[in-house]
């Protein structure tokens, strides 16, 4: 049976990071625990000083292979492993003159911050590879019953708060620790396992390693996932840079669904690659109407006004602070979800009205590149984010009439809002607004059509906009309908071989075109 509260008399410390590693051995010395160490940490917490035993002297065996041998020893082990329920376990241990190790405090050497740096040479990483600190911590954890492991500075007050309550450290607390620090491990191994596989016969690295190991932690279980009858948890990519949409801070409303957070992410990856202040509204993963603005209302209004049918219950991202007024304009209509890097006090008095809205905060500046991930039968699809980001400068008049300066910035914009909307993608834009977005037709011709009808559903005007495509026009079809419709201007990636007969018809209409040589494919 395990012990219920395990009292602490010995302790080995030995970490890389040896944040609050002081102040956690001040803690334990005045509690009358034993403080065993290596290396740094003893030259360290002997400095500050507490009386700590070398483990060289505990064992008797000075390290060894430059300090690549100093804990892989019978004594230390020995002392991690010994079952306290077992007495020819603890009588071996005397024989060979070892004592119990209660807790071990152990992080690894620093192998992902090393591999990480551009001026990383293999030799660099090799040395970097942690053997006796990973051997300690799954033997802590394995004997768990009577030891505590621990792997993260952000437990040590904890740990003392629990012995300085009870007198000891639960089985629950020991156990927890424990699946942190199985946890720990694997994604320590899992780090050597890409670096190693991803490199080339000439020592360079490739993107995509041979072997790819990933971690994440669940965040939080969901009441389901798309559907009712499907179960669903959030988790965070352990690696992933602070501040992307998993660390939204939730301020008010009821627990954010799987879907919820789909479009929130759509939505917000949108927001943040536009002006300020700008605003986003997506429903089922598309934006169904972007605008920017001098104000977060206006923005949210000529927004919404793209099509105010599919607005209903949608997710809103602004990619500035929201206010009072904007709250109260937003707030009069159903919205699951409203994202910004803040609200003020006005804007929270108003939406706290509203209980079930829920209210996301995250810094507009915080997003990272990561690469993207999809799942298929039996496999992972992985790519690289994409980040493409698209200036006047990069774009090719193809026509014979060029686009005005204004219409530049409008085309611009077009692109950006497109890039987000499912393919095959058309938006209608003019002075920084939709006005018709087409998503998800199995046909550009279809999504052109569609981004006509939403236009005209919501009684907007499509004379002199321009009109962005995620992808070349395969046919002039496609491009008849938009220009039927009223568009003076195009911007599209070009690269098909009909592009001669889709610029012909572009100069028939006498309407400006330009070519990006990029394409935005979303499915």
């Amino acid at each position: 049976m395990p012990l219920m509260s395990l009292p602490i008399r010995r302790a080995l410390i030995s970490v890389s990071d040896k944040t609050g590693a002081v102040d956690f051995g001040r803690e334990l010395a005045a509690a009358g625990v034993q403080i065993l160490s290596t290396g740094g940490t003893a030259a360290l917490l002997t400095t500050a000083g507490l009386d700590v035993l070398e483990v060289a002297r505990y064992t008797g065996d000075p390290e060894m292979l430059d300090g690549r041998v100093k804990t892989l020893h019978p004594k230390v082990h020995g002392g991690i492993l010994a079952r306290r329920d077992r007495p020819d376990h603890l009588e071996a241990l005397a024989q060979a003159g070892g004592q119990p190790i209660d807790l071990v405090a152990v992080n690894l050497y620093p192998f992902e911050a090393t591999v990480a740096r551009a001026d990383c040479v293999f030799e660099d990483a090799i040395e970097n590879i942690d053997i006796g600190g990973p051997a300690m911590i799954r033997a802590a954890a394995k004997n768990h019953d009577g030891v505590v492991i621990l792997t993260d500075p952000l437990d040590y007050p904890l740990i003392v708060d629990e012995m300085t309550r009870t007198g000891g450290v639960s089985a629950q607390t020991r156990f927890r620790l424990a699946c942190k620090a199985f946890a720990h491990t694997a994604a320590y191994d899992g780090a050597i396992a890409n670096y190693l596989s991803s490199l080339a016969a000439d020592g360079s690295r490739r993107a995509y390693p041979d072997t790819l190991t990933l971690q994440f932690a669940k965040v939080q279980d969901l009441r389901y996932g798309e559907n009712p009858h499907q179960s669903a948890a959030l988790y965070r990519e352990n690696r992933a840079p602070a501040g992307l949409l998993v660390d939204a801070h939730q301020l008010q409303g009821k627990e954010l669904s799987y879907n919820n957070l789909a479009d929130a992410d759509a939505a917000w990856s949108c927001a943040c690659v536009l002006p300020v202040p700008s605003c986003v509204i997506v429903k089922h993963a598309n934006p169904c109407g972007v605008a920017m603005a001098a104000t977060t209302l206006e923005a949210y209004s000529r927004a919404f006004a793209t099509d105010p049918d599919s607005a209903f219950g949608g997710i809103i991202a602004f990619n500035a602070p929201v206010d009072g007024a904007t709250a109260s304009a937003v707030a009069c209509r159903f919205v699951e979800v409203v994202i910004a890097p803040a609200f003020d006090e006005a804007a929270r008095t108003i939406f706290a009205k509203k209980a079930n809205v829920r209210l996301l905060t995250l810094p507009a500046d915080a997003t990272a590149t990561q690469r993207d991930m999809k799942r298929i039968g039996g496999g992972l699809l992985v790519q690289e984010a994409d980040a493409h980001r698209l200036g006047a400068e990069d774009l090719s008049v193809v026509t014979q009439i060029a686009p005005t300066s204004s219409q530049v910035e409008d085309l611009l914009f077009a692109w950006r809002v497109a890039q987000f909307v499912k393919s095959n993608a058309i938006v209608f834009a003019a002075e920084g607004r939709t006005l018709g977005i087409g998503a998800g037709q199995m046909s550009r011709v279809d999504s052109a059509r569609m981004a006509t009808i939403k236009a005209r559903a919501a009684g907007l005007a499509l004379e002199g906009s321009v009109v962005a495509s995620d992808a070349f026009f395969p046919f002039p079809d496609g491009l008849e309908v938009v220009l039927e419709s009223g568009a003076s201007a195009v911007i599209q990636p070009g690269g098909s071989v009909r592009d001669e007969s889709v610029i012909a018809t572009a100069n028939a209409r006498g309407t400006s075109m330009v070519f990006t040589g990029v394409r935005h494919f979303r499915h």
